[in-house]
């Protein structure tokens, strides 16, 4: 069976064909992303080409890998502050985003990799550090996004809280903490279904390298409770960091 990964000139057609259904199907449910699908589609050929180039680099040493890392670190720290910014802005928000996303991630590839859970080389660290840290992303994006929203919307019983003698931390996590759990159910249900609703990159990407089903699944199965780790971490730092900060007039947020 031929292994080839070309996706050859059908591809020219489908790939445009994909991101205008995309598109449409965005503006009939004014969802407001049309811009952001075409966009997004554009820097992801650009990046994965660029990408395609660096990796090759990265992947000769370790000190290598852990530099694209911490690249890889920044570029989520500046996603979730921008997103998270949409909503409402927050002093000190890009130290937030890269505490919540650094120390859930952090944690987890420590315990992975310091007892050999995993290899210590550069062909396993940089694909499972890119792994942890998007997940740890976009679960910081989303319960900043919901936490504050929440805040907004619920900003009269905030100010209650306050004034039965809470303090503004334990106020805002009555109001608005339960609400960032929600930024986990992506994982939750991709660690629930797996084998029977997904098969996850790492699985079959290992099972096609010729790797025997049951290493792969030992593998996937790590990255999935890690995955879930470093975004359970990722969302307790935000919530708690948050509850801490210098919020602004909850009927100015974005709900």
């Amino acid at each position: 069976m031929s292994h080839d990964t070309g996706l050859g000139i059908a591809a020219i057609v489908v790939l445009p064909l994909l991101v205008a259904i995309a598109v449409l199907a965005s503006r009939y449910a004014s969802l407001r992303h049309d811009k952001g699908i075409v966009t997004a589609a554009l820097r992801a050929v650009l990046q994965l080409a660029a990408v395609g180039l660096v990796v090759g680099f990265a992947l000769q040493s370790t000190l290598g890998a852990l530099a694209f890392i911490a690249v890889m670190l920044v570029v989520a720290t500046i996603t979730s502050t921008r997103r998270i910014r949409s909503t409402a802005a927050v002093p000190g928000q890009f130290a937030f985003c890269a505490l919540a996303i650094g120390g859930g991630a952090g944690v987890v590839l420590l315990l992975l990799l310091l007892p050999g859970v995993v290899p210590r080389n550069p062909e396993t660290l940089l694909p499972m550090g890119g792994i942890i840290i998007g997940g740890a992303m976009n679960a910081t994006t989303l319960a900043g996004r919901r936490l504050l929203s929440e805040y907004g919307g619920r900003f009269g019983e905030y100010e209650a809280g306050l004034s039965i003698g809470l303090m503004a931390p334990d106020a805002f996590k009555l109001v608005a903490g339960p609400t960032a759990g929600d930024a986990l159910l992506p994982a939750l249900d991709q660690t629930r279904t797996v084998g029977l609703v997904t098969l996850p990159g790492a699985f079959v990407g290992m099972v096609l390298g010729g790797a025997s089903p049951t290493a792969a699944a030992a593998l996937q199965l790590v990255v999935l409770i890690g995955l879930v780790a470093a975004e359970a971490l990722a969302i307790l730092m935000t919530t708690e960091l948050l509850a801490r900060a210098s919020l602004p007039d909850g009927r100015t947020v974005s709900v």
